[in-house]
């Protein structure tokens, strides 16, 4: 008989021989690709980019100001008229809007009023995604409560009325302060200027926003109706109130048809500047400009507009600027540290070749780490940081420009209007120039500093390696899961002679740890919506919620254990690992699909959940298992375990991170309650995040991404279940 030749398996293709030799490596890829990953987020603040404009219609600076002294001196005459108003013993809140109406007319602009209710910050889930300004009225509704925007409008002489850049002045009509005196000041001397010129290519607005009930609140409820032809707002105000008796209906009685009771428009909003003025700032040597850029879910105006706004004001006024930054960071010794290790490196690398730019001072260093950690914390929060976010949720470019003058006397008025006045007509000018929107710089960008930058190209490479683990684990521990144990032995699967029982192929039941992850979103789901029902309690402190809220979603969790039992595979009391590790597979894969989800939506957020994702993922075993080892590599790994609970578990993380940052002294247990009621009223999706999808990953012992409260107590349920 011939002999047979023996088949030739065709090998896999290259890209399968890598995957499986990564897959086989997991460990060694997750320690390498963890490590890289957390010192490439440290070297952030080494790779940054100074900024630059992109847009060349831009041309900051190109132009000399033409804002002079008789134009500040009449915007000081203009705030003296308003702080006179506000010194009479009885004050309506109605003679400010009149008198910013009358000087709008004066200057020729098209001037109307626009009337608008509180708006309730209660959690609603029916409203969760139509934005914090979603029009639920505030209960016990009086006439008199409502708020007062008074709207100025200058048609350019060279545009179509197809385009408007936006300023907006927010003061508080009830009780104004010098500050906000002082931002109305500028607006004035501004509009004043460019009624007369002739440049002018886009429509000018004049929106000083009457902040009684919040700044953010009179911004958007004006967008909401400059953006959509609402009327709901006007058959609601004419069915609660007498329009004949109403001060509004009064004023424009008096200045006849010059003042529109209807809604004026101009063109579309190229961009919007917030114009404010704090208190006073003795400690600087100058005056202080304060840059606030973020809005809702992390979104960020075009980069081009922060940068001409920082050029303007240290080239052109000789300002300082500033953005937001952590203050205690400044002060702590590891980053120090570490800052010193870099600048040693750069000086061994600018010496190998001085070509090579590596390393930077660690003064530079500790303040661009305290800088990217507040602009990933404020992106990750959700929540505007001005009534510029508003702005934002119409795809305007739109920042806060907050001054931070040195003296508030009198002689020094005048020409601090003059500076930041000019500052203004700058901005608008560049805008002015513009033939389109703002889109040649960047969108997406972490600041290190008000004049460098790391983009996505860049800060993308830190997640990547952050999450590149969790993919190979997860097939990792799914090839191990998938190999059929019989009592004795591990058996390959072929099928069964005729007659005799088919073994199980245990690789299918990851149907059953996909129907118990399933199980514990929907119970994060409960969790998620328990705050809506919580926060109809009268005269609850916010301790006393938090406490409600953990022992009604252990109560919820016992319920669904009970009933479904979906959190176990067997019924015997023995750990199968087997189970175990098919379990932590899809629950790994779980949260690797859920963080890059949410890196679409809220890329800080993402980031963050990575950094505390991750680790649980990869060192987080049953606690039973080491606790019946008695050896010490058992006890180190449960301890670890325990730890990262204690550092994912949501009050204890934002605790220890407040009382690091403020202080421990300030810091109490409905603390976290109040973050919480700031994240669900200003409906940012990292609440969702945090109460649903990465609650849905807490299961079994795995820990990995428990960003929820309840991580704690699942994980003792869990793990002396079995």
């Amino acid at each position: 008989m011939a002999e047979t030749e023996p088949v030739i398996k065709p090998k896999p293709r290259p890209i399968i021989r890598i995957g499986l030799f990564l897959i086989s490596h997991s460990l060694l890829v997750s320690v390498v690709c963890c490590t890289a990953g957390i010192v490439a987020l440290l070297l952030l603040p080494v790779l940054a980019k100074n900024t630059y404009v992109s847009e060349n219609a831009l041309m900051p600076g190109s132009a000399r100001p033409m804002l002079t002294n008789d134009d500040a001196s009449d915007g000081h005459k203009f705030l003296n008229r308003i702080l006179n108003l506000d010194s009479k013993p009885i004050n309506t809140g109605i003679e400010i809007p009149e008198v910013i109406a009358e000087h709008m007319m004066e200057l020729g602009g098209e001037v109307s009023y626009h009337k608008f209710q509180p708006i309730s910050n209660k959690f609603h889930p029916l409203h969760f995604f139509l934005g914090p300004d979603a029009g639920i009225i505030k209960e016990n509704y009086s006439c008199s409560s409502y708020g007062i925007n008074t709207v100025g409008i200058i048609r350019a002489p060279r545009g179509d009325g197809k385009e408007a850049i936006v300023m907006v002045t927010p003061y508080n009509s009830v009780r104004i302060t010098m500050g906000e005196a002082l931002s109305l000041g500028i607006a004035y001397s501004v509009f004043s200027l460019l009624s007369r010129v002739t440049w002018l290519a886009k429509d000018i607005i004049w929106l000083a926003a009457d902040s009684k009930h919040g700044e953010y609140a009179a911004v958007a409820a004006w967008l909401r109706d400059y953006n959509t032809l609402s009327f709901g707002d006007l058959m609601l105000y004419q069915e609660m109130c007498d329009a004949s008796t109403s001060p509004v209906h009064e004023m424009i009685q008096v200045k006849g048809d010059v003042i529109s009771n209807g809604f004026r428009r101009a063109g579309t909003m190229a961009a919007a500047l917030v114009i404010k003025v704090a208190d006073s700032s003795p400690e600087f040597g100058n005056d202080v400009l304060n840059i606030y850029a973020e809005a809702s879910n992390g979104q960020m105006p075009n980069l081009d507009l922060i940068n001409i706004v920082n050029y303007l004001a240290v080239h052109g006024q000789g300002l300082q600027v500033r953005v937001e930054k952590i203050w205690s960071l400044l002060d702590s010794l590891w980053l120090n540290s570490l800052g010193k290790l870099l600048e040693l490196l750069g000086t061994v690398v600018k010496s190998l070749n001085p070509q090579w730019k590596f390393g930077i001072p660690v003064s530079d260093y500790v303040e661009g780490c305290a800088t990217l950690a507040s602009s990933l914390y404020n992106q990750a929060l959700g929540v505007p940081t001005g009534p510029h976010g508003a702005f934002r949720d119409y795809q305007v470019d739109a920042i806060t420009m907050e001054m931070s003058p040195t003296l508030f006397s009198s002689s020094q008025r005048v020409l601090f209007l003059l500076r930041v006045g000019r500052l203004v007509e700058g901005v608008i000018r560049s805008v002015n120039n513009l033939l389109e929107k703002f889109h040649q710089s960047f969108f997406l960008y972490l600041l290190t500093s008000p004049s460098r930058f790391a983009s996505v190209g860049v800060y993308m490479i830190a997640f990547a390696l952050l999450i590149a683990p969790l993919p190979l684990v997860a097939a990792a521990l799914f090839a191990d899961a998938s190999k059929l144990k019989t009592a004795k032995d591990e058996i390959p699967f072929k099928p069964a002679p005729l007659g005799e029982p088919v073994p199980i192929f245990t690789s299918w039941k990851w149907l059953y740890a996909a129907k118990s992850v399933l199980a514990v979103h929907l119970w994060g789901a409960i969790v998620t919506l328990l705050p809506y029902f919580l926060s109809q309690i009268p005269n609850s402190s916010p301790s006393i919620n938090l406490l409600i809220w953990i022992v009604l979603s252990l109560l919820s969790l016992f319920f669904a254990y009970a009933v479904s039992g979906s959190f176990s595979f067997s019924s015997t009391n023995q750990p199968q690992i087997n189970e175990w590790a098919l379990l932590k597979s899809v629950t790994v894969a779980a949260g690797f699909i859920g963080l890059c989800l949410m890196s679409v939506i809220n890329f800080a957020t993402a980031e963050i959940g990575a950094l505390l994702l991750v680790p649980m993922c990869l060192t987080v075993v049953p606690l039973r298992l080491d606790v019946k080892v008695s050896t010490m590599r058992a006890f180190l790994r449960g301890a670890c375990n325990v730890l990262l609970v204690f550092v994912g578990f949501p009050p204890a993380a934002f605790l220890l991170l407040k009382g690091a940052i403020d202080g421990f002294d300030s810091v109490t247990f409905g603390d976290f309650w109040v973050w919480a009621e700031l994240l669900w009223a200003w409906n940012s999706a990292t609440y969702i995040y945090i109460c649903n999808c990465l609650l849905g990953i807490c299961l079994y012992e795995l820990l990995c991404p428990s960003l929820d409260f309840l991580s704690v107590a699942f994980v003792l349920l869990i793990s002396f279940r079995y």
